[in-house]
């Protein structure tokens, strides 16, 4: 068993470039061209659709939350709004960090910002975080967005429901930008030319927020920090849920998404929720696919892929007893049976492994 070192200074980091593991040599399921053209192509429609929906609903929500504030009655509106604020603006930076959502470019620019205020992440350094998470998915000392180390440190996981462990980092992050410095892990993959840009933003946030404590104390109220702010922390839930099935308990240090993802068959509101992110193992592979035609690409490719989760419980499932493992063995992991019809496994390296 050995150390495992996430950091992106640390000596995973040169070891995951010795081992040839930061390639752009990752499997993918053959696909047409013509079809993966069709499969690519980008239209405005379906997310002016989604993104009206989710902001009159947050408008909705709100409203009825101020309106019965502060009874208890508001309580169900605060929770509602709290998950499309801390979560559902999650998959909208990712697909709008992308540039897929809109075939528009500005409206994806508009909504990515809006998210990433929501999210507390700078839009410039989580734009090369994310793109560094693709290049090289849960590489040990590459990936800067792997969400479960190993071994398991399952009160740290869980407190992340809350929004304990990234909310702070967020905040802290945002702090020091608006200082004027960049932290030394972001030097690793964010260029200079951005470094102006993350200064002026975080303190544009940092002055946002400011006025918004500065009114709940003026109100003798936390109805402003209801609105902006708290919601970050009570609302993140389902994005954390969702994030620990995308990679939970299967393997890291391989160049083959089939082996360190997982796709879950999820129900109507967490797809809108989550905006088809649970198609995740396509998501991946063909990562300039739109989210809404995400499950057009699983139907084209389910014959190469592990059979996907029916249900987040049967996620869980299969995920929670790995992670509870993983506490006291790291190198143990899923491996998900591949149907008959499938391309064979690009492993790199050979570990403990066990049958799904």
């Amino acid at each position: 068993m050995r150390t495992r070192d996430y950091s992106l200074l640390g000596p995973d980091a040169d070891r995951a470039v010795a081992e040839g593991l930061v390639t752009m040599n990752w499997y993918r399921t053959p696909v047409p061209k013509k079809r993966m053209k069709a499969l690519m192509q980008r239209a405005d429609q379906p997310a002016i659709r989604d993104t009206v929906l989710l902001f009159a609903l947050m408008i909705g929500f709100a409203a009825g939350g101020i309106a019965l504030w502060p009874s208890l009655w508001s309580i169900p509106f605060w929770l509602a709004y709290g998950v499309l604020y801390g979560s559902a603006m999650d998959s909208r930076w990712h697909e709008c960090g992308h540039g897929t959502a809109f075939r528009t470019r500005w409206m994806n620019k508009l909504v990515y910002q809006i998210a990433c205020f929501c999210m507390i992440r700078d839009p410039h350094c989580w734009k090369f975080s994310h793109a560094r998470h693709h290049s090289d998915t849960i590489i040990v000392g590459r990936d800067p967005e792997i969400a479960i180390m190993r071994p398991t440190d399952i009160l740290k996981i869980v407190a992340n429901l809350v929004g304990l462990t990234d909310v702070w980092d967020g905040l802290k992050r945002m702090c020091v930008h608006a200082s004027g410095r960049i932290l030394p892990d972001e030097v690793t993959y964010m260029p200079e030319s951005s470094y102006r840009s993350v200064v002026m933003t975080a303190r544009v946030w940092v002055l946002i927020y400011a006025v918004t404590i500065a009114s709940a104390i003026a109100m003798g109220s936390l109805l402003p920090l209801m609105l902006i702010g708290l919601p970050r922390l009570f609302g993140c839930w389902h994005m954390v849920m969702c994030g620990w099935l995308q990679h939970g308990g299967l393997a890291d240090n391989v160049t083959d998404h089939r082996l360190n993802s997982r796709t879950v068959l999820m129900n109507p509101v967490s797809r809108f929720i989550y905006w088809n992110m649970n198609y995740h193992v396509e998501h991946h592979m063909f990562p300039l696919v739109p989210y809404f035609r995400l499950p057009e690409l699983h139907e084209e490719i389910a014959f190469d892929l592990p059979k996907p989760c029916r249900s987040i419980a049967e996620g869980f499932r299969e995920m929670w007893p790995a992670l509870l493992r993983q506490r006291t063995n790291p190198d143990f992991h899923i491996r998900r049976p591949l149907p008959g019809s499938a391309a064979p496994y690009q492993d790199h390296p050979p570990a403990t492994v066990s049958a799904a």
